[in-house]
């Protein structure tokens, strides 16, 4: 299976069958420390352990810092992306970075987050992981392992 990545603290991680059929998709698991929401190593680990033996790729959304954006968000932002990486070396599962622009056109995912979640649920109907506003992580995280996964892309 595939894993899609949509990293930072409002992402999701979904696993996607070689054929694209979703079999789970989850919001990015954080904590609190000090009052400030991080994404949680541990429960990142106890996640994916679940079924680490099965997982051929993850296939993590490649994010940079963006006009206007706050340097402790950046930070943050970058720290979330080191776990999930790290995370993915210490289970010996290979990870592969997506630029958004490239991804989302070839796929033909609209930037409109909104869209990109009716697209999931036109993908699969009867979900309800995509339903509210907020989904657009899970959405995306399961368009991008989608469009690997039968793309042939697992190798990119």
């Amino acid at each position: 299976m595939i894993l899609g990545i949509d990293p930072g603290l409002n992402g999701a991680i979904a696993w996607v069958s070689d054929t694209g059929h979703l079999i789970r998709v989850a919001d990015m698991p954080t904590v609190e420390v000090a009052g400030k929401k991080k994404v949680s190593p541990q429960m990142l680990v106890a996640m994916l352990e679940e079924h680490d033996d099965l997982i051929k790729l993850a296939a993590i959304e490649e994010v940079g810092a963006m006009p206007g954006q706050g340097v402790t968000s950046m930070f943050n932002f970058g720290y979330s992306a080191g776990i999930l990486a790290g995370v993915c070396a210490g289970l010996r599962v290979p990870v592969s970075l997506h630029r958004p622009s490239v991804w989302k056109r070839a796929a033909g995912v609209p930037a409109d987050k909104g869209a990109a979640r009716q697209m999931a649920q036109r993908f699969w109907p009867g979900c309800r992981d995509f339903d509210r506003v907020k989904d657009d992580g899970r959405a995306e995280a399961a368009l991008l392992a989608r469009w690997v996964a039968t793309k042939g892309n697992a190798n990119a």
